[in-house]
């Protein structure tokens, strides 16, 4: 167990403050403004349109924090930093921070909602729905390039060769599956404004010509069949267990005899207070949906051998959404 003393938890409890000033330094794209030169505090709030006495204190707030530097009254995104946190960089994570901003609004409600009164929905613009949900697909390819060819490489797909990727995303797992077994080919099932940024992916990546992209709601709608590999990846802990039911009977339907089901997501211990990245995460699904959570073993493994899968083993327990559990369909 940590060590816990007063200065200690004064410290997690001011932790927020540090974290709020990054998200907005990224709500206002300011890594990627001060990227290319150094701009006063005036010209900054000349350029977004802004308060001046507040973009001063915040731009001093992020050079003290290391995410700006200051000279000579200007101020810029170092070479070290630039990379992660500007729009322009390839590899930014920039997209997971503006995500991060947006969770950030459903956890100031969790008093209130482990109260018993959660707040209503606030209507969301179509324009912001949009936005938001580039930011969602855009954070979890940042999360998943990363991880990705290790996970593939867990599951061991070498004789696959017909893969469904149920909410597939912008394509990263399907692309990692694709590029580790060449045979392969893929299905990609998720909605349709999703399926247009796979489409850009796996076109910049070549290997559109292998990949089918279907449309559709996996809440709703059947999954293409004829598949002997299904990967259902950090999905499962945004449903409550009936809608975890659903969804791996739908898999089952879309599995050739003989196929393979992969489940990646947190798996937690018996006790649900391990690993501590998927409580934390539980909490995240308390805050924002109705009825999900993280799962163990046994409540995964159960599911499955309702909806019909056998030879459920538990592949890969981690520490992160990295657990990976196996069933096969007869």
């Amino acid at each position: 167990m940590n060590h816990m003393d007063p200065e200690s938890i004064l410290g997690l409890a001011r932790n927020f403050m540090e974290s709020r000033i990054l998200l907005t330094g990224a709500e206002l794209n300011l890594f990627t403004l001060l990227t290319p030169v150094p701009l006063s505090a005036e010209e900054v709030t000349a350029k977004i349109g802004a308060d001046l006495r507040a973009v001063t204190i915040l731009l001093d707030a992020l050079s003290a924090m290391g995410f700006l530097v200051k000279q000579s009254g200007k101020y810029h995104c170092p070479p070290s930093i630039s990379p992660f946190l500007s729009a322009e960089a390839p590899n930014s994570i920039l997209p997971m921070i503006l995500h991060m901003a947006h969770v950030w609004e459903r956890w100031a409600e969790l008093t209130g909602i482990v109260k018993g009164s959660r707040a209503r929905e606030k209507p969301t613009a179509p324009a912001q729905e949009a936005e938001e949900l580039r930011a969602f697909i855009g954070a979890m390819h940042a999360i998943a390039a990363q991880f990705a060819p290790r996970i593939v490489a867990a599951v061991n797909p070498g004789q696959s060769r017909l893969l469904l990727d149920v909410g597939g995303g912008s394509g990263t797992y399907m692309l990692a599956f694709l590029q580790a077994v060449p045979a392969m080919r893929g299905t990609l099932f998720d909605r349709r404004a999703v399926i247009e940024m796979a489409r850009e992916r796996l076109s910049e990546a070549g290997v559109l010509d292998r990949v089918r992209l279907v449309s559709g709601d996996f809440y709703e709608d059947e999954f293409p069949t004829g598949h002997d590999l299904a990967f259902v990846s950090a999905i499962i802990h945004q449903n409550r267990p009936e809608e975890n039911l659903g969804l791996f009977r739908k898999a089952f339907r879309a599995l050739t005899p003989g196929g393979r089901i992969v489940i990646r997501d947190h798996v937690m211990a018996p006790d649900r207070t391990r690993p501590k990245d998927g409580a934390i995460f539980a909490v995240n699904m308390l805050v924002g949906t109705s009825g999900g959570n993280t799962y163990t073993y046994d409540e995964i493994r159960n599911g499955l051998t309702h909806a019909g899968f056998i030879r459920v083993r538990l592949l890969q327990s981690g520490e992160h959404m990295d657990g990976l559990v196996e069933g096969f369909k007869p």
